[in-house]
């Protein structure tokens, strides 16, 4: 497999309070993670920078994961302890009290990938023909979309676009959607903040992907056009590609 990720400060912030990671175990899984923190003052940097540092120091330790659901429950577990962990900190540091994060995070091995989430940071899929967004936000707007209340151009320019209605770190509890899908040699998943998919189209995302441009270069690329489109918030991504191992090559 192929990796990268970056992230960006983007155009207006005065700080990047988003953190991503991509790790690889010893037998070749890949954990891909992107956190998009919120709350007081730099607090946000804390939230994200706890998500991701969490998942890293255990994940040098996971043995292979051989079905699904040993890659769904050990999802599960981390985030109720990395849940725990940030909603104690809260509580305990006052500068601190409120914050939070999204958190999406991908267990990538050669045969599926299995994907759980909170909040609004997507994952999306290349795989053939297709593009897909295999999240659903949990956000405010997104609530009113499904419920018919409001069409999704409506979401697009909603005054409260960016309240969420989960995130991690904020309750002592937390709800956490999964999903596993079978995935192939050529397929991309790419894992973001809402710095990128609030400006950057599916259409540009598919067709930033389909390129034969090297990984770096597309992230590059999805960075510059979110930064091109106004960049007011922070841009993270992570990009794994689903490459023929090499001894298997002819």
């Amino acid at each position: 497999m192929r990796t990268f990720f970056m992230t960006n400060q983007g155009k207006v912030r005065q700080h990047n309070e988003d953190c991503a990671g991509v790790f690889e175990n010893e037998v070749g899984n890949i954990l891909g993670i992107v956190a998009d923190g919120m709350g007081g003052h730099r607090a946000g940097d804390v939230a994200s920078s706890m998500a991701v540092k969490h998942f890293a120091s255990v994940w040098k330790d996971t043995e292979e994961f051989t079905t699904p659901q040993q890659a769904e429950q050990w999802i599960k577990e981390q985030v109720t302890i990395a849940n725990q962990q940030m909603y104690e900190y809260a509580s305990n540091n006052m500068e601190c009290q409120g914050m939070g994060t999204t958190l999406v995070v991908v267990i990538c091995t050669h045969h599926f990938m299995t994907i759980g989430h909170v909040g609004d940071s997507r994952c999306y899929m290349l795989s053939g023909e297709s593009f897909t967004q295999l999240t659903e936000d949990h956000s405010l707007v997104n609530e009113l979309v499904r419920t018919g209340q409001i069409s999704k151009e409506d979401a697009e320019v909603h005054p409260r676009k960016n309240v969420l209605m989960r995130a991690l770190g904020t309750e002592e509890r937390v709800a956490l959607d999964m999903k596993t899908l079978a995935w192939e040699v050529d397929d991309t998943v790419l894992l973001c903040s809402d710095g990128l998919s609030n400006k950057v189209s599916m259409q540009q995302l598919n067709d930033t992907l389909r390129t034969d441009e090297t990984i770096e270069r597309k992230a590059e690329t999805l960075v510059q056009l979110a930064n091109d489109l106004g960049g007011e918030d922070n841009i993270t991504l992570v990009l794994i590609e689903h490459v023929m191992p090499v001894q298997e090559r002819g």
